[in-house]
């Protein structure tokens, strides 16, 4: 008997929350906190919006980027950033064991105990990304990233882009930008661990500056996000 589809939604970046023993080391750099090196803007209450939609669990974090990448392996070098990459190890450590290994298992003791209760599990990471970067501009509205080796993954995006180009014909809607689906993340690690079959881990990419500047647009985006979602979800349970 086929196993039900059940979504489940994170959001690696929702936070640009400093704990108090690291907020000397943002000292007059609150502009960058305030900035998308510190969080997604605009990004957590869509995450919650969607979760609320198809009553999937969420887990959000509580803290910046800027003191440990939730989204990041433990040996990526970009695990840290300048602010606390030049901490001691034993502080680094700390920083680990408070919040990104938390982080790590909450989310996949949440996708082994659907799997374990026969449920197939579409996660979506839901990011927001900055319209340039290091001075290219990004060409892309909305990315949906995906690991091309995973069959079931990359149906769901062609089908998601195929229903949103018919949605949102004005929008440019691209896959695997504007990074590689299968680059480290959070999501390629529980590849990993997870069986396509029963696991399909896609990071949703949105241009910040469409809920910072264009809040009409973001509302019609997002209603047609979670529209099209709805049927691609109902799509994936009858292929399968």
């Amino acid at each position: 008997m086929p196993r039900p589809l059940k979504i489940f939604v994170s959001c690696e970046h929702a936070s640009n929350r400093v704990p108090k023993p690291y907020q000397h080391l943002f000292a007059g750099r609150e502009a960058v906190l305030d900035s998308h090196r510190g969080y997604d803007l605009g990004i957590l209450p869509f995450a919650e919006m969607l979760a609320a939609e198809f009553n999937s669990p969420l887990i959000s974090a509580d803290v910046t980027r800027l003191i440990v990448d939730l989204n990041r392996s433990l040996d990526s070098k970009n695990l840290f950033s300048e602010f606390t990459r030049v901490l001691p190890p034993s502080e680094k450590e700390e920083i680990i064991r408070r919040y990104h290994q938390p982080y790590w298992r909450a989310i996949e003791n949440i996708v082994a105990g659907m799997i374990a209760s026969n449920q197939q599990v579409l996660h979506l990471s839901v990011h927001s990304f900055t319209p340039s970067l290091h001075g290219k501009i990004r060409n892309a509205d909305l990315g949906l990233l995906y690991d091309p080796a995973r069959r079931i993954e990359k149906t769901c995006c062609l089908q998601w882009q195929q229903a949103l180009v018919t949605r949102l014909p004005s929008l440019r809607i691209r896959r695997n930008y504007p990074y590689r689906g299968n680059a480290d993340a959070l999501v390629t690690a529980l590849r990993k661990r997870f069986a396509a079959e029963t696991y399909l881990g896609i990071e949703l990419e949105i241009n910040q500056r469409i809920p910072i500047e264009k809040q009409t647009l973001w509302d019609t985006i997002q209603e047609q996000l979670r529209l099209s979602l709805r049927g691609v979800h109902q799509f994936l349970e009858q292929s399968e």
